[in-house]
């Protein structure tokens, strides 16, 4: 499979372990595959296969109606903790191995995602241009020669190329939405506090969030529901708020949309980015936006504050003790921006703080006049000669709509808004008020559905959704699927033995090899061949044992016929697994043990025919013929 028809948007690829044409093991291994070239400097630590096939492998076991995100593929960016892997930040000299994942990374994991690897980034976090690591500068998913945007540029460029469905990357200044605006994706900076940062590297500590690469709003939305949570552990986690304040449905309907004046807009000489801001403003009021120009002053002021004033000390309180021991290790210019901190003193804080407070006060004021806020994500773009040539500057420059929304308590939405004519992508930015994620994300899909634009830097079409008397877009229910019905099975019916035939001329799939729950005995039943294994339920209070098991699953049409041809003193009934799931299985009646062969020991089939002494007993194992 290539990456064009392996990974789209989730409900995709859900629908296709629905049908059964792909597996959890089955896609691991071919993002395995696709992504061990890595010209463009994605990754900083790819997961071995055989790791990849515990995560699909356990997945099964829990099966698809259990988890929401069910053998979905994640990137997580290199400053966030998942448990076993170094977690770098970009600087190996600071890197440590975690002994377990981040509050978010866990959440994804516990609702069926799969993690793939960790990316790269700007180092430190410090950056919006994606060419500050020295694991390599990590290229735009469109053209190589471009920036893919910082500092989550690895985890935006694996989405983007269709090698994982979603990411996770950090905003503090942006930069989980100028790598989207950059690689034609979602980025979703959620209300502040919503996703645990306890397992992440911190930036600026009081201002981080957690972000989402996605290539639309609604799987965006999808893992926002699956990863947020309050955590007592980190102190700025946040109980959700009453999401959607009634104020706020009109983003759902018809809603006012604020817009800075022409006077301050700023493209840096890119008028393509002029243009397809225009065709943005219109879009927006094609979509029932009433478009009201603001005074965006104390935004830029603000945004100014994070790089210009004493929110650069934070960054040096974050990594404080290595970077004393240790600045040489730094990059440049990272480590002159974290060493600017010295030249603020505890009034610079202070005094930092109050006039955020007045900026604040005065932003603020907006949201009686506009629902939300409609800029681009960034002015321009680019190339990685440029950056590298005047980093500071041009970094700057990338910020400008971006740096104020942390500092103000904003939620934002960067969306994909057309390309340029030398076929790089452009993004606008939508803002609201903390904890208006809901309603941000559905206007957010609303204007994604008007630009129609593919998924990422794939061939992938966005799917088409109907809008409902309610005024939301959703997709049309697929085809029904026939009634499944799962069945483990135990003895000559595992793959590759003789019985199996039954199961796959019957259109049944694997969908697991597990192991039942310790509370069974396993027996070889006496007789002539075909020999036969006999599974039995003990009770409490004896002694039982974990019987490996491959989990079928068979089309209810089908089952019938299949039962119909199992032998006494076999019969189907219910398995408990591993993992709590109870399945139908194949269970054996408890007179018929009496004389039999505990086999128990062996915690399996196949493993009791290899033991076998007698090779001539065990040939007939193996030929063993239906008994139906």
């Amino acid at each position: 499979m290539n990456k064009l028809d392996l990974l789209g948007d989730i409900p995709s690829l859900l629908q296709r372990y629905v049908t059964g044409e792909l597996t959890p093991t089955g896609m691991v291994e071919a993002v395995h595959a696709l992504i061990h070239d890595d010209p463009d400097n994605v990754w900083i630590h790819k997961l071995p296969l055989e790791s990849l096939r515990q995560y699909a492998r356990k997945v099964e076991e829990r099966g698809l109606a259990a988890l929401p995100l069910y053998g979905v593929p994640f990137a997580i960016k290199d400053n966030i903790d998942l448990a076993g892997v170094p977690t770098t930040a970009a600087c190996p000299a600071f890197a440590y191995t975690p002994p377990r994942s981040a509050t978010v990374v866990q959440r994804l994991i516990d609702a069926g995602a799969i993690p793939i690897g960790k990316t790269n980034l700007d180092q430190f976090a410090t950056g919006l241009n994606g060419t500050r690591s020295p694991y390599g500068v990590c290229r735009n998913a469109f053209n190589p020669e471009y920036i893919s945007g910082g500092s989550s540029s690895g985890s935006a460029v694996a989405v983007a190329k269709g090698w994982a469905c979603f990411s996770l990357g950090t905003d503090t200044a942006g930069s989980g939405r100028v790598p989207a605006a950059f690689n034609n994706l979602i980025g979703h900076k959620p209300t502040r506090g919503w996703l645990s940062t306890r397992g992440v590297v911190p930036a600026c500590r009081s201002l981080d969030c957690v972000s989402i690469f996605a290539f639309t709003a609604a799987d965006a939305e999808r893992v926002l529901e699956a990863a947020a949570s309050y955590d007592e552990e980190d102190i700025y986690s946040r109980q959700r708020g009453s999401s959607d304040d009634p104020a706020l449905q009109n983003l759902r309907q018809r809603f006012r949309s604020g817009i800075p004046p022409r006077q301050q807009l700023q493209f840096f000489g890119n008028l393509e980015s002029a243009r397809l801001f225009e065709e943005a403003v219109t879009q927006l009021q094609a979509l029932g936006g009433e478009v009201i120009e603001i005074d965006f002053s104390p935004f830029l002021e603000a945004a100014h504050l994070l790089y210009g004033g004493p929110w650069v000390a934070e960054r040096y309180a974050a990594i404080q003790q290595f970077f004393d021991l240790h600045s040489d290790e730094v990059i440049s210019p990272v480590q002159e921006i974290i060493a600017g901190a010295h030249r603020f003193s505890a009034a610079d804080a202070y005094n930092g703080l109050y006039r955020l407070r007045t900026l604040k006060r005065q932003a603020d004021r907006i949201w009686s006049e506009v629902d939300c806020l409609l800029t681009p994500t960034a002015g321009t773009i680019y190339r990685i000669e440029e950056m590298l040539a005047d980093p500071i500057r041009l970094n700057t420059n990338l910020g400008y709509y971006t740096n104020y929304i942390n500092l103000l308590d904003y939620s934002a939405v960067a969306v994909p808004a057309g390309f340029q004519k030398d076929g790089l992508p452009f993004g606008v930015t939508l803002v609201a008020p903390a904890h208006q994620d809901g309603s941000l994300l559905h206007l957010a899909a609303r204007l994604q559905q008007v630009y129609a634009l593919p998924l990422g830097a794939t061939d992938t079409p966005l799917e088409k959704e109907v809008l409902t008397e309610k005024g939301s877009f959703q997709r049309p229910p697929p085809p029904e699927q026939p009634a499944l019905v799962r069945v483990a099975v135990c003895g000559a019916h595992l793959s590759g033995l003789p019985l199996n035939p039954q199961l796959t001329s019957r259109n049944g799939r694997l969908v697991a090899s597990t192991t039942t729950s310790p509370d069974y005995k396993f027996y070889a039943l006496p007789g002539i061949p075909p020999l036969r294994p006999g599974l039995v339920r003990v009770d409490k209070n004896e002694r039982g044992a974990a019987i490996e098991v491959e989990v079928w699953e068979l089309p209810a049409s089908e089952f019938g016929s299949f039962v119909a041809g199992i032998p006494a003193p076999l019969g189907i009934g219910t398995i408990t697994l591993a993992g709590g799931e109870s399945v139908q299985g194949f269970l054996c009646e408890g007179y018929a043990v009496g004389d039999a062969r505990d086999i128990s020991q062996f915690g399996g089939w196949r493993r009791y025919m290899q033991s076998t002494a007698d090779p001539i007993a065990s040939e007939e194992v193996v030929r063993e013929v239906d008994p139906g």
